[in-house]
């Protein structure tokens, strides 16, 4: 497959993965669209821009998922037609966005991007690793003394990696290596990479979850359904919403935890080999 990709910004880890998919890509800038033939292509793709795609009848277009939160009607308009999808890295993204009235005549379908599970892999088996971390993201700053609180009974030393104030990719994979597993305190998430990323060095996770969007601390979305694991299932640990359910829930994870197989769930759904063949597969129905 042949790919004429338009980057303006599009997220390290999303461009990371798509090039290295089973696709040769070919870059421009947005200007350069009209001086070129688009049909020596099999598709063009601008996960940040808009087009206007009836100026390009025939052309198969992928948009996104990098327009905004939240559809725009003046980049809707520019990219309707039956040869447009705009992609989004999770199901829960695309619901919401199918229940803006500006997205009626849009093809939406969700797409996460390949984890890259080489460099994300377990190093050593569960039995060998000792350490725990915690990872923060954009919560109340009491939900996560919450959870210190608890874990510090049990355990003298927890790391803590908050999204907020950053943290070196590699320390994260070096504590991976490390870890018998990790608690997770996140926000809303269209596909979540450094969860996932967790997940495959096979690091189990309790999760407590969002159900809205409006959890996530210092902004003010409505409420609107939401997840932090819109990829997950019982392989990959257990989850929560409501602290009350954070003793119960730990005692079930921790007496399953030599049980659970995240990095089994990634390869069967996020590697760079399966979103690979799922991008393709988009393209090829457009």
């Amino acid at each position: 497959m042949k790919l004429l990709f338009i980057n303006n910004g599009m997220h390290v880890k999303n461009q990371n993965a798509l090039f290295n998919y089973n696709i040769t890509i070919f870059n421009i800038y947005i200007h350069q669209l009209d001086d070129i033939d688009l049909s020596q292509y099999d598709a063009v793709y601008s996960p940040c821009l808009p087009i206007n795609v009836k100026k390009y009848p025939g052309v198969k277009f992928i948009f996104g998922p990098h327009f905004s939160v939240f559809p725009e009607n003046h980049h809707m308009q520019m990219i309707q037609g039956n040869n447009t999808i705009y992609i989004q890295p999770s199901e829960w993204v695309v619901t919401l966005w199918k229940n803006f009235p500006i997205c009626k005549n849009i093809q939406l379908k969700s797409l996460p991007f390949g984890v890259d599970i080489n460099r994300f892999n377990e190093f050593f088996p569960i039995q060998q690793r000792s350490d725990v971390f915690v990872y923060f993201k954009a919560r109340n700053p009491e939900e996560l003394q919450q959870i210190i609180t608890f874990l510090s009974k049990f355990y003298n030393s927890i790391k803590v990696f908050n999204y907020l104030t950053r943290y070196g990719e590699e320390d994260y994979l070096n504590c991976l290596k490390k870890s018998k597993f990790g608690v997770w305190v996140g926000r809303h998430e269209s596909q979540g990479f450094a969860l996932e990323e967790a997940l495959a060095c096979n690091v189990p996770l309790l999760v407590w979850d969002v159900i809205s969007m409006n959890q996530e601390y210092g902004y003010n979305y409505q409420d609107i359904p939401a997840t932090c694991i819109p990829y997950w299932d019982h392989r990959c640990g257990e989850s929560f919403t409501n602290f009350n359910e954070f003793p119960s829930q730990f005692n079930k994870f921790i007496n399953n935890l030599h049980n659970y197989k995240p990095r089994e769930y990634v390869l069967e759904n996020l590697s760079i080999k399966k979103c690979s063949e799922k991008f393709i597969n988009i393209v090829n129905n457009i």
